[in-house]
């Protein structure tokens, strides 16, 4: 990446639940002087979308700054476009860093930006409600993880991974498994199950929720999406899952479906919620169809830091 590109800085106050916005002063400062970067910061939902679509002329180079949510509405906007994106990770949980750069440090300012090589990662495409179409950068949920997600929206008062902990046993009390019809394209072959599902994932990173590891063989360029389908079991079940989803190691259980895919169809007859790397889509049901899009989007990748 040269010095020559321009540099957006997409700055998204709401993030980490609005605590993002004590940042505001530290990133002017840190871009005072910086000639060829400027920030824009979002005032609503979808903005940093809006915002990212209307940058994406030149060799613009855009920096999500928030959470995977921020970057969510980034990379919806220049997805296969050839725009360069970079993340600077303010959000609650951070998700998709923590695989492109596992060992990423809080806050490490903005200098790396300008020296860093851009790498191809893939993206998940996703088509649902007749007309509706969305990327994902890191991971899609249906069921039990969206209506995860979407309890995490509605508590405001807590933060980090304790939200999300929250959310789940909320969600997990009144929760039953889902009849769903699934058939998952693999490398040289097909599979379908028809049959209840407890919970349903497809990923292009490893973690998910803070510190999931729903898709610990998660690789970013690959090619391929890791779909990962726990089968159904009992409430009382599900708590020996949680502690294997956090050490990864719930792969190798019986009751759960794990695989690398090209593409997956999914149907419902049911009305459930999904989300996309952590954004929340109410009211899906019928045919889901997702697929990878092979190196869809070029990202900043900060080798220094990684060292």
């Amino acid at each position: 990446m040269k010095n020559s590109s321009r540099f957006i800085f997409i700055f998204n106050p709401a993030a980490n639940k609005g605590r993002a916005a004590g940042k505001a002063s530290w990133l002017n400062a840190l871009l005072s002087g910086q000639e060829d970067s400027r920030m824009v910061t979002t005032t609503h939902a979808g903005h940093a979308e809006d915002i990212a679509r209307s940058s994406i002329h030149g060799k613009n180079c855009l920096i999500s700054c928030g959470g995977d949510g921020t970057l969510h509405e980034v990379v919806n906007a220049v997805a296969e476009k050839g725009v360069t994106v970079g993340i600077l990770p303010i959000g609650s949980a951070n998700d998709f860093i923590k695989t492109l750069n596992p060992h990423h440090r809080p806050n490490p300012g903005i200098s790396h930006f300008y020296n860093a090589q851009s790498k191809k990662v893939d993206l998940g495409s996703v088509s649902f409600s007749t007309t509706s179409h969305r990327y994902f950068i890191n991971s899609l949920g249906l069921g039990f993880t969206g209506r995860v997600a979407k309890a995490v929206k509605g508590a405001p008062w807590l933060k980090g991974e304790l939200c999300y902990l929250y959310a789940l046993f909320t969600v997990l009390a009144g929760y039953t498994s889902v009849k769903m019809n699934i058939k998952i394209t693999l490398e040289d072959s097909c599979l379908e199950l028809n049959e209840p599902v407890f919970a349903f994932s497809v990923s292009n990173g490893k973690i998910e929720g803070g510190k999931f590891k729903i898709s610990p063989h998660a690789e970013l360029s690959d090619g391929l999406l890791d779909v990962c389908i726990l089968k159904a079991v009992t409430k009382l079940e599900f708590f020996l899952y949680v502690l294997k989803y956090l050490n990864g190691t719930h792969i190798n259980d019986p009751k759960v479906l794990y695989c690398k895919a090209k593409a997956v169809e999914l149907t419902m007859a049911t009305v459930d919620v999904m989300h996309l790397d952590g954004e929340v889509y109410d009211n899906i049901r019928g045919k889901i169809e997702i697929s990878v899009v092979p190196e869809g989007l070029p990202v900043l990748y900060d080798q220094h830091i990684l060292a």
